[in-house]
């Protein structure tokens, strides 16, 4: 193993080029399962090697995470210390220079704002719980108390405090001290706001979507709703051209107004502006229904109108397509996305939640989400999600069936066969879908849609439902201790409605003989064992057998009508069979042994042993012969064996052939060899005719 994984240390490791090696060298499931096995084994040893490594160097490694933790807190006081000393010297460079632009009024408008941020940060700093970042530079926006409200029923979640920056919204929560604790901060122009409307018992609202998801606050009063929407629009653009900045130099006035204040020549420049004029000229909103189509999403997901909110998410993705030179196209198309993944995990959240005892419900139930999920193009999560809902449902239904003792073979196929249909229904518009009537076995099945990933996801999901199927067959039913009559019948149990799958395109019959193969041709080697000792245990002192009155015979001789034999040629006197009591029964139970084995014989795979089974029991009863000292008729002996050789073997081969289709090769050898064993032929002699007949 360790020439082979040496790859694996190889610093040019490709895993895509390992895995089409080791495909194309590996033939058959065998010897992809042993290279699966090298591979955990040496995974296992890695892992415990580096375990040891860890352990050996345990205090080294404490000791060196205590130092960087040390070094991090020095190099960050330094930090902050140079910060502070940076912004002081900016801060009275800046002031010279605006003192000689606008003079004492704007110094004092920045020095009044640098105060206020100055302040702001110290009390995040000394209210917020847990919160590392930093605010030097920043400028101070807005802060205020919202409330989070649940996403789908709009519930009250909890109290937060906002902190807004020019650069950063912190989050934090109000807990039941007073106290904030940090939650989350996001970049605003990072953040889309959306208004959301007046609902029954819903007022105040503001959707902001974030890149971590979607989330509802609620303000106390309207005008404090519409002044963050503001304050958070002036985050937004603070860095857009046109827009002011902290720090930067103050307009200057006309040359021709030279006698006005700079408010008013403030004032002049940007509103009066031709050139501000002809960008608010050519502005273009985009049509109204797409602004506000985020908010009826929203709703429309709230009150659960999935296919209303689908449709309008389609639209907006089409208008896109086509158009977006609007103004705020591209952070529209964003907040689409991201409306569209909500939706997404809001109908597989649902479609998850579909599992009953009953199949039939749980498929009608997932039948909405499956098709509106196809729809948006999500069928491959779709069908991963509905087959996981059906392998819940069905295995329900099967560990009912075995508490009740009911049939769980008809069951399982059929609750198969809907899955199946109810699968083709959904996903029949999706690409290389066949007819439901077009018979293919399983693999053909996998080779037809290896293109198609949610038919892919069919086809794994039978195989790993077939397995679980047989290996709880194999558990309750095909036990150790099984009869074969009880073995012949569970497997003819379950072959009749796996073969009904072909009428639905889907042929497992192949795969479950595969899968109950060893276990099937073991269980006959120990029936096998076990008729072969009760062979000879009863034997008779080889006399003609007596059944005592008429109604007993005429009772052995229907059993024997029944079995196809006639047994009324070897009928003599009122009440004898001129055959062995020990050759009767065995004829009897040899025919029934033969009936069961046929049925196991279907499948080509186990006809040898159960041929070997009938082979071995005849011979054994051939071979009895009479005890020594015992004074017999040679002639009645030879009678007793010619009978099995002669009339029991050929009525065994026929009816083999009739239920099983296999011509039984070996027990026509067997016959073949057995007559040219040279047995005496008996004397026939006068007898006595029954009425019973």
């Amino acid at each position: 193993m360790g020439d082979l994984m040496k790859e694996f240390d190889n610093s040019n490791f490709s895993v895509d080029k390992y895995t089409k090696q080791l495909v194309k060298e590996c033939v058959g499931g065998a010897d992809l399962q042993k290279c699966k096995k090298e591979i955990h084994t040496y995974r296992d040893q890695t892992s415990a090697t580096l375990k040891r490594s860890v352990y050996a160097n345990y205090m080294q490694f404490i000791e060196t995470a205590k130092e960087i933790s040390h070094l991090e807190s020095e190099m960050t006081q330094m930090s902050l210390l140079l910060q502070e000393q940076h912004n002081i010297l900016s801060s009275l460079t800046e002031g010279n220079a605006s003192k000689d632009i606008s003079g004492h009024s704007e110094k004092d408008m920045t020095t009044s704002e640098e105060n206020e941020n100055v302040h702001a940060s110290r009390a995040i700093k000394e209210m917020v719980q847990n919160y590392t970042g930093k605010l030097d530079g920043k400028t101070f926006l807005y802060e205020g108390a919202l409330m989070e409200l649940d996403n789908n029923d709009y519930r009250p979640i909890q109290r937060v405090f906002f902190f807004l920056f020019n650069d950063v919204l912190i989050i934090c929560k109000i807990k039941h001290d007073k106290k904030l604790e940090f939650m989350a901060d996001y970049d605003p122009k990072k953040i889309a706001v959306i208004n959301i409307k007046d609902l029954d018992g819903v007022k105040n609202a503001i959707n902001i979507i974030t890149p971590a998801g979607s989330k509802i606050f609620q303000s106390i009063t309207a005008a404090g709703k519409t002044e963050w929407i503001e304050k958070l629009e002036v985050a937004f653009r603070w860095d857009q051209p046109g827009q002011k900045s902290k720090k930067g130099p103050a307009p200057q006035p006309p040359k021709r107004k030279s006698q006005e204040t700079p408010i008013s020549s403030k004032h002049t420049s940007v509103d009066l502006s031709p050139i501000s004029v002809q960008i608010k000229v050519a502005e273009n909103f985009g049509p109204e229904w797409i602004t506000t189509a985020n908010e009826e999403v929203q709703t429309l997901i709230a009150q659960r109108h999935f296919e209303d909110a689908e449709c309008l998410i389609k639209r907006c993705q089409e208008y896109l397509a086509h158009d977006k030179t609007f103004v705020n196209a591209l952070e529209i198309e964003e907040c689409v996305h991201q409306l569209e993944k909500q939706l997404t995990e809001v109908l597989l959240k649902e479609l998850s939640q579909c599992h009953a005892q009953n199949l039939q419900v749980a498929l009608r139930s997932s039948r909405r989400c499956s098709q509106i999920l196809v729809n948006m193009g999500k069928a491959r999560q779709a069908c991963g999600t509905l087959l996981r809902v059906c392998s819940i449902a069905l295995r329900t239904s099967q560990r009912e069936a075995r508490r009740n003792n009911s049939e769980i073979s008809e069951l399982f196929f059929c609750d198969l066969a809907q899955v199946a249909c109810e699968f083709i229904n959904v996903f029949e518009n999706q690409p290389a879908c066949v007819s439901g009537k077009q018979k293919v076995s399983l693999h053909l099945l996998f080779m037809c849609f290896c293109n198609v990933a949610s038919f892919q996801a069919l086809v794994v999901w039978c195989n790993a439902e077939l397995q679980y199927f047989a290996n709880q067959l194999k558990k309750h039913y095909l036990t150790k201790g099984s009869h074969l009559e009880a073995i012949a019948k569970c497997v003819e149990g379950v072959r009749k409605p796996c073969a009904k799958l072909t009428e639905i395109g889907l042929d497992l019959s192949y795969h479950l003989e595969g899968l109950l193969r060893a276990d099937l041709d073991e269980l006959i080697k120990k029936s096998r064992a076990r008729l072969l000792e009760t062979i000879g245990r009863t034997e008779d002192i080889w006399q003609p057998y007596n059944l005592q009155t008429k109604t007993n015979l005429r009772r052995l001789l229907l059993e024997f009508d029944n079995l196809g034999v006639d047994m009324r040629v070897h009928a003599t006197g009122d009440t004898w069979i001129n055959l062995t009591q020990s050759t009767v029964n065995f004829t009897k139970h040899f025919l029934q042994v033969v009936n069961h084995c046929a049925h196991l014989a279907k499948s080509e795979a186990l006809s040898p042993s159960c041929q070997i089974l009938l082979s071995d029991l005849i011979q054994a009863q051939h071979a009895i012969k009479p005890t020594t000292g015992l004074s017999v008729d040679p002639n009645f002996v030879a009678k007793n064996k010619q009978f099995l050789v002669e009339e029991l073997l050929p009525k065994a081969i026929n009816k083999f052939h009739e239920i099983s289709g296999n011509a039984g090769e070996l027990l026509l050898s067997l016959q073949q060899q057995m007559r040219k064993q040279h047995a005496p032929i008996p004397k026939r002699r006068n007898v006595y005719q029954t009425d019973v007949f």
